[in-house]
């Protein structure tokens, strides 16, 4: 069965020339602020523009909503905007391999009520290794009136989260690492475990040993445990690795998948939520 939203080298590259195409650059390194944009300045997929993931992609963290929370709807349009974006325009993300930043910016797109996004199957790894061209050349960018229609079936809250634990027909998954699932390692928050309930499902399980995405069918055997038609949440500790996930499960053809934005971060900022540890 074929991909629904990530596409191939061979296909961008013949689909460049066409126009009504806007390529979105989201390399990105949390262990290096400037990485992204010293990473495309030094070259990149011709047309592409340069999104810096934290600052277009996540807003301020606050008491409450993870570490990093969703830009609202008027932030996110205003920038889609800026990018030569609208809802005619056909969307390509990629970053240096198949990661959480792309993934991130293709959900937010779909979130915003943008339906014409793709990410590109190894990322500017692949286009290079291909031999396709890259360039240091920064595109003209013409601005469009991006108006989101925003899709809030695609989240849940702390409250839908809160009430989902032990109901029949809804899933939890976490998409982070055993160890972090199992409340042994907590490199990023103050608590370690997961929320009751949860089955671990870490997103780096749904990429082949190459780094590009496994198959629909292979998407498929890897969430055969989780029913279809029941109403599936993924969340990691802020609300970025999820949603590989997210895209994987689509692949796999789950059509009932929601994010929790703030993840395990914005539910340990409340202290009465419970906490597990260990295999469930």
């Amino acid at each position: 069965m074929a991909f629904i939203n990530i596409v191939d080298t061979k296909w961008v590259s013949a689909r460049l020339a066409e126009g009504n195409l806007v390529l979105l650059d989201v390399r990105f390194s949390p262990k290096e602020a400037d990485y992204g944009k010293a990473a495309y300045e030094k070259d990149h997929l011709p047309g592409a523009v340069f999104v810096d993931f934290k600052a277009a992609l996540t807003d301020p963290a606050r008491e409450h909503g993870g570490r990093s929370p969703l830009p609202s709807p008027e932030r996110l349009a205003k920038r889609f905007s800026e990018l030569g974006i609208d809802h005619s325009t056909t969307v390509i993300v990629y970053e240096d391999v198949n990661g959480p930043a792309a993934s991130r910016l293709w959900w937010l797109l779909k979130y915003a009520g943008h339906d014409n996004v793709r990410i590109l199957d190894g990322g500017y790894e692949a286009w290079k290794k291909a031999g396709l061209p890259l360039t240091s050349e920064v595109p003209v960018i013409r601005p469009t009136v991006f108006i989101p229609t925003v899709q809030e079936g695609r989240i849940v809250d702390i409250d839908q989260v809160r009430a989902s634990l032990g109901k029949d027909g809804v899933k939890l998954v976490d998409a982070r690492d055993d160890k972090q699932y199992r409340g042994e390692e907590s490199p990023f928050d103050s608590v370690a475990g997961h929320i009751p309930g949860a089955a671990n499902y870490f997103w780096k399980d749904g990429l082949q040993a190459d780094g590009t995405w496994q198959s629909t069918d292979v998407q498929r055997e890897r969430f055969a445990a989780l029913p279809p038609s029941d109403e599936i949440i993924v969340y990691c500790g802020s609300g970025i690795s999820a949603t590989p996930n997210v895209l994987a499960l689509e692949e796999a053809g789950f059509t009932n998948v929601k994010l929790y934005p703030g993840s395990w971060s914005d539910w340990i900022s409340y202290s009465e939520n419970p906490i597990a540890t260990g295999e469930e």
